[in-house]
């Protein structure tokens, strides 16, 4: 009995600190069904960049450079959602960027996080438009 007691404590504890230092990898929120929705939200949404970058080129640069610098800018951002969006529809099964499901646009941020840079690259998921966000950047209210 108390050789069992002893085997029983031994296994619990060995067990305990075996399983303690499982943690996710870091590319795991990176799959191949994720791939799958950025590529249709792309191809469904891309077009959303025009508004987007009328509106933010507008606030900038004034009214002018908005409709015109702005509308070529979101042409031109909207066109690169629709080729990433097909690219990434084709090859949503395998792993092509680095040997991950990452996405394939340029890095922004200081930080290399995927994050809203209106001046260099595309954000993961194309811009929402109103009043809801899913960006770091939004300030929250903390009582």
């Amino acid at each position: 009995m108390k050789k069992l007691a002893i085997l029983a404590t031994a296994t619990l504890a060995l067990g305990g600190m075996a399983s303690a230092d499982i943690q996710a990898p870091p590319g795991s929120t990176y799959t191949a069904t994720r791939k799958l929705g950025r590529a249709v939200s792309n191809i469904l949404y891309g077009f959303m960049e025009i508004p987007e970058q009328i509106v933010r080129k507008s606030d900038d640069y004034g009214r002018k450079a908005g409709w015109s610098y702005g509308a070529v800018d979101g042409t031109n951002r909207a066109l690169k959602r629709l080729g990433y969006g097909f690219y990434e529809l084709f090859t949503f099964t395998c792993p092509t960027y680095r040997g991950t499901f990452k996405p394939p646009y340029e890095r922004c941020g200081e930080d290399n996080r995927m994050q809203m840079n209106p001046h260099d690259g595309l954000s993961e998921f194309p811009p929402e438009l109103g009043f809801e966000t899913y960006y770091f950047h939004a300030r929250t209210q903390r009582w």
